[in-house]
């Protein structure tokens, strides 16, 4: 038991992260993914903040 309190404390502030936002990185990587799919789609709007309401349109849970 000591031995594997030992090996955890290397991995201790991963693990407390972890719990802490429980996002996965490939759901992040989906996000980054989609916003980059708007941009593409938006090249040569004027208007920053009509592109930042594209990209809180499609994610409508979040703020």
């Amino acid at each position: 038991l000591i031995q594997f309190a030992k090996r955890l404390k290397g991995y201790w502030r991963g693990i407390v992260s972890r719990v802490r936002w429980p996002m996965h990185t490939g759901q992040l990587e989906g996000i980054n993914n989609r916003i980059k799919v708007i941009k593409r789609m938006a090249y040569g709007y004027r208007d920053s903040e009509f592109f930042f309401m594209k990209i809180k349109s499609v994610f409508p849970g979040n703020p």
